[in-house]
């Protein structure tokens, strides 16, 4: 379904000329699985990170790597004001944990992070880092199996209704 309609998207007319006016390559926005896979992996990487500008993050990655810029982009969207901090929280504490070090009670203000940054860096990162990587690799391998899934169904309804 989704494939489906992402496909037809980049179809639109005006999405064509927009492409054409604004000289993007054509791969960057292409629907095909690889592509689509790929714009998640690194979406969902960006968006564990706790840092500002992740969409700048995203596109530092366009001269490297082939994906679909825009799910790249909508992607690092996971991370927003409502989910960081739970977010962030659950890596402070797995990081904490699988390090073994006793977690912080946290408060959410400014004047306590500054004060307990250096506490927190390393078991905040540690969880980011686990879960930017194990998310990120989820993702692209459910988007995958999901694909093919889908382009299997629409095989079998295309031959049952022959």
């Amino acid at each position: 379904m989704i494939r489906k309609t992402l496909k037809k998207t980049s179809k639109h007319k005006k999405l064509q000329a927009f492409i054409k006016k604004a000289k993007i390559p054509r791969e960057y926005l292409s629907a095909n699985r690889t592509m689509i896979s790929r714009g998640v992996l690194i979406g969902l990487f960006i968006a564990f990170i706790p840092m500002p500008m992740q969409m700048a993050a995203v596109l530092l990655f366009v001269p490297f790597i082939k994906f679909n810029v825009p799910i790249g982009l909508a992607m690092c969207w996971l991370s927003n004001p409502i989910t960081m901090p739970p977010m962030y929280y659950v890596e402070y504490l797995t990081g904490s944990f699988l390090l073994g070090i006793k977690p912080q009670p946290v408060e959410m203000t400014l004047q306590w992070f500054s004060n307990n940054i250096d506490k927190i860096f390393i078991p905040l990162y540690f969880g980011t880092a686990i879960f930017s990587i194990f998310g990120s690799i989820s993702g692209y391998l459910l988007v995958n199996y999901l694909w093919k899934l889908s382009v299997q169904r629409d095989k079998k309804k295309y031959y049952k209704n022959r």
